[in-house]
């Protein structure tokens, strides 16, 4: 399951499912890029490439993200009016249905958003339908502007197999991460400071149970399955080195999910549902309505995304922070937390116009273009804590996520691993919370289908 599909609805909108009618497809160019493009220096000043039409596919369809991408446009055509943007604005279901004919046809889109897993990006780098981005990196400067950490959730080896690693064929605009939202009201009536160890959260919780009875300390509605992930992969990363952790979500060779670390973050899940700390109707409880009773004021920590600070977030006014997961002793004090990005935007190897492509793609991911996203409501991938925001608790997600992507702290969301991954992690968490299965038991399932896929990836 990809976050695109259930991350929707955000201030800080990283994707979105919902759409507009789409226009109908076609690249002003049309035939692939000779060889010559492809070795050629990249030509960086977008007024000496002539008069170019670019036809750009894209799922910024929604609030903020309409707005930024509008604006942005509209300033790169007024900048270089010898390029004409040709949009092709899609829902994020209708892009992911028709890109994968459209880079295979003899009319692709020169840019488009492409989802980055598996079964989309890295199917399209096997079949040689995207744009190697290396050499307007180093032009352009992307190795630097935007670290590891965020280049990994668009690289690929050349054959598609190996996620995370390889050559660049994408970048995104937007981040997210899965941080701590925190009622800062709870704490205070409970006489208690802002956790800054996850030992002092673990305490926290317990005296937030005897003092506010009838209340689980932590907020989870998981009946829709995937919502448990989002607690697990920061709970992960305490016990579990962050390299391990990517290797593991990238479905790496060599990685194993049978090991004393993952068996502690499954434990401390199971833990928690004995002692109260989850809700004990958490598996039948629905995603919204935990996050509509946590904004009502139940309970007082939530694990989840950025991408719940616009709503329902704001009812809680003041009262409501967001911080990174507070780091364990076994973490050594380092902020770790699972996250990833927007769509990024690759370039297909069939345009005529791979110069003016690049071009676009850095004016949309550019600096300026970073303020442009936050006073739009966006996160921002890059240059993210130095952007001003509207609200304290806009400002802590910014603050946050910058913070995470800086430090090398942010890893991968772990239904990457493996095409099937998804649906086997959901199933087996619940199985895990409803105490069906052992922590053990939980490790087995997730190896099995990990090392299914590992052996047949080659």
């Amino acid at each position: 399951m990809s976050r695109n599909v259930f991350r929707t609805g955000t201030v800080i909108a990283a994707v979105s499912c919902l759409g507009l009618a789409a226009c109908a497809p076609g690249s002003s160019g049309g035939s692939s890029a000779s060889k010559s493009n492809a070795s050629a220096p990249a030509q960086t000043d977008p007024a000496k490439l002539g008069k170019v039409t670019l036809t750009v596919w894209d799922q910024e369809v929604r609030g903020g993200q309409a707005k930024q991408i509008t604006q942005l446009n509209a300033a790169f055509q007024k900048k270089y009016p010898n390029i004409t943007i040709k949009r092709v604005p899609r829902s994020f279901d209708d892009l992911g249905k028709t890109i994968k004919l459209a880079l295979s046809g003899d009319n692709p889109p020169d840019v488009a958003e492409v989802n980055n897993g598996r079964g989309d990006m890295g199917a399209f780098v096997k079949a040689g339908q995207l744009l190697d981005l290396g050499k307007y990196a180093k032009a352009y400067g992307w190795d630097e502007r935007y670290p590891q950490s965020v280049r990994q959730y668009s690289s690929y080896s050349p054959d598609g197999k190996t996620f995370g690693t390889g050559n660049l064929y994408g970048l995104p605009q937007v981040g997210e991460v899965v941080d701590l939202y925190v009622n800062t009201e709870h704490l205070q009536q409970a006489g208690l400071a802002m956790p800054t160890t996850w030992e002092q959260l673990v305490a926290a919780m317990k005296t937030l149970k005897a003092k506010r009875p009838g209340e689980a300390p932590m907020v989870l509605g998981d009946l829709d399955k995937w919502p448990a992930i989002h607690v697990f992969g920061p709970t992960q990363a305490q016990f579990v080195a962050p390299d391990d952790i990517r290797k593991l979500a990238f479905g790496q060779k060599g990685a194993n999910w049978k090991t004393p670390g993952n068996q502690q973050a499954a434990q401390t899940l199971v833990d928690w549902m004995k002692a109260g700390y989850l809700d004990a109707k958490t598996i039948g409880t629905g995603y919204d309505n935990a996050n509509k009773a946590f904004s009502q004021g139940k309970g007082t920590f939530l694990m989840a995304g950025t991408w719940l600070a616009a709503d329902p977030m704001p009812a809680l006014g003041s009262k409501v922070r967001f911080i990174l997961p507070p780091p364990s002793k076994a973490a050594g004090g380092k902020e770790v937390s699972t996250g990833g990005t927007g769509i990024p935007w690759a370039i297909s190897s069939k345009t005529k116009h791979p110069d003016a492509a690049a071009a676009y793609i850095n004016f949309i991911t550019s600096p300026e273009a970073m303020k442009v996203l936050a006073s739009t409501g966006n996160v921002p991938v890059a240059n993210t804590s130095e952007q001003t925001a509207a609200t304290p608790l806009d400002k802590d997600v910014l603050t946050a996520f910058g913070k995470v992507v800086e430090a090398n702290g942010l890893v991968p969301y772990l239904d990457y691993a493996t095409p099937t991954m998804a649906d086997t992690l959901g199933a087996a968490l619940q199985d895990l919370l409803a105490g069906r299965k052992t922590p053990a038991q939980f490790l087995d399932t997730l190896q099995q289908d990990y090392s299914g896929f590992v052996a047949k990836n080659g």
